[in-house]
């Protein structure tokens, strides 16, 4: 089983939506991925759920979770609190999540349109640790 996630800026337009669709039907067809893990901090990890909840119907065999940087009020179907984010500073929990689910993936999908910011950091990150990143802004 391979594993995807994303790391893609949170103020990302509509327009990226039917590129991202492809790219993760890609995925799944061309490179064996069936696990998804997907942020829920931004526009960009919303389009992504959007997607991933859509393809899910056509291939049944995926599975994504939302994997949250909080500890939510109350658990969500799909979703995933990281052990031992409880004991993180706030203002880490995002990054500690982000590296959480950096280490189970095998591939990136992100939107990266500036150097600066989460979603750059961690797609740099992810190119440095041998993962297949794509950057879906240089397909639009």
């Amino acid at each position: 089983m391979k594993v995807c996630t994303f790391f893609g800026h949170s103020d990302c337009h509509e327009s990226v939506y039917p590129v991202l669709k492809e790219k993760i039907q890609e995925l799944i067809k061309n490179t064996d991925v069936s696990c998804f893990y997907v942020g829920n901090n931004g526009r960009f990890d919303s389009l992504a759920v959007r997607a991933l909840r859509e393809l899910q119907k056509e291939y049944p065999h995926i599975s994504y979770f939302v994997v949250f940087a909080y500890l939510p009020d109350e658990s969500t179907e799909n979703s995933i609190y990281p052990e031992g984010l409880e004991t993180v500073p706030k203002r880490f929990c995002i990054d500690k999540r982000n590296r959480w689910m950096l280490s189970k993936a095998d591939y990136v999908v992100s939107y990266v349109t500036r150097n600066i910011g989460g979603a750059a950091k961690f797609s740099a990150l992810a190119q440095k640790q041998n993962k297949t990143v794509f950057n879906i802004a240089l397909l639009q």
